[in-house]
């Protein structure tokens, strides 16, 4: 019978459970009338006493710690019994598959060390059910595990060129799954919420991208507690390493996309600083005392718009300078005229400068583009991790 599952250690394989052990067999030398012996039926003796068969149990890979029953029962009909609790560390080849949602079974194989099956033959005194229920009437512990039910089997193997009986019990028991989704699913599905709710984020400035590799540090933290649970000879991925791996490479590819926009968006502005220092370099020329025909003009329009209130256009200038220059020489009117051509072409280039400056506040070419592209992998990021958590608990549930 099954009393207690005190550990299950999944790294190192190994099951340990608490059994209570009941066997009995004949011994054809030892009888009484109980009526002789003022109906005595029943006796003890130490159990060096007697011989007992070499029944061990084949999955037990540690001595157990516990002490021996130091007394065997004997009946008068020569039936020597044997009550013996022990506490097992057996190898168990664990599947963690379905971790946290998977179901282990371990077996325990009683069998003789020397004898064969003609020497010694091991019987059932109960079937499956019967173990079964017992064990649930007597379990006190289960550590994280839920006793499921116990299978038992009698047969004849061959052992190094010898025929033995064997009974082998399988001990089937459910994972109390509910710690893990808490501790460690939830979190990390938070985590990923965190990463999504990054979008809202502005791409200008380093914000985003160190808010995304604090998120991203914070799932590769939990990778690494959940290395010191699962074994590293599992034949397959466990689906929780899949979880935690996906969500680990969608975070990798939004942090990847952040950094393709926000080089796309400073690449904008650079260019928009470029034309801002070729603005301020026509501005400083103004001031320029070269000999140069073009630092001539330049220097006559600055003239002229410090002359020229922030009311007054380049138009209205040049029709005061007319009503001014009527009464003056035929040479002042030649002048005047060069001072009009002048002014339209400084009213031209004003425009240019005026129309620039508006086209800055425009967003460029890049930074649409960076939009676009953080639009379109919004709705894919959204649409594969939707799609990937579906697929996962599908096959958690299979």
């Amino acid at each position: 019978m099954l009393y207690a599952i005190l550990d299950v250690r999944e790294i190192e394989q190994k099951f340990v459970p608490y059994v209570w052990i009941f066997m009995s067999w004949q011994n054809d030398y030892i009888s009484w009338n109980p009526e002789d012996f003022s109906g005595i039926k029943h006796i003890s003796i130490p159990t060096e006493a007697l011989w007992k068969p070499d029944i061990t149990i084949e999955e037990m890979i540690e001595k157990d710690k516990a002490p021996p029953s130091p007394y065997l029962i004997i009946s008068y009909s020569g039936l020597v019994a044997l009550k013996n609790d022990q506490v097992l560390i057996s190898t168990c080849r664990m599947h963690v598959y379905n971790f946290p949602f998977d179901t282990q079974s371990c077996t325990l194989s009683f069998k003789s060390v020397v004898h064969s099956d003609r020497e010694i033959q091991l019987l059932l005194t109960a079937d499956s059910s019967e173990v079964t229920e017992y064990s649930r009437e007597v379990m006190r512990t289960q550590y994280e595990w839920q006793f499921m039910n116990v299978t038992v089997i009698n047969q004849t193997v061959n052992k190094y060129g010898l025929d033995q009986d064997m009974i082998i019990y399988t001990i089937y028991m459910k994972r109390r799954s509910m710690l893990y989704v808490i501790n460690f699913l939830l979190p990390v599905l938070f985590f990923l919420c965190l990463d999504l709710s990054s979008f809202l984020i502005s791409d200008r400035g380093g914000e985003k991208l160190s808010f995304k590799i604090t998120v991203l540090l914070a799932v590769t933290v939990m990778q690494l507690l959940l290395n010191e649970i699962l074994p590293a000879s599992s034949n397959r991925i466990p689906l929780i390493a899949v979880y935690c791996i996906g969500i680990f490479g969608f975070m990798l590819l939004s942090l990847l996309e952040t950094i393709v926009v926000m080089y796309l968006i400073d690449k904008d502005s650079e260019s928009q600083d470029k034309e801002v220092e070729r603005d301020q370099s026509l501005n400083e020329n103004c001031g320029d005392k070269s000999n140069n025909k073009h630092d001539k003009k330049v220097r006559k329009w600055c003239q002229c718009l410090s002359n020229v209130s922030s009311d007054e256009t380049p138009a209205d200038l040049l029709l005061e300078d007319r009503k001014m220059t009527v009464s003056k020489s035929t040479e002042d009117t030649y002048r005047l005229d060069q001072v009009s051509t002048e002014l339209k072409e400084m009213e031209k280039t004003l425009s240019v400068i005026f129309t620039r400056n508006d086209d800055k506040r425009k967003p460029g070419y890049w930074t649409q583009k960076a939009k676009i592209i953080n639009r379109i992998f919004f709705m894919f990021y959204v649409t594969s991790v939707i799609m990937f958590i579906i697929c996962l608990f599908s096959f958690w549930n299979a």
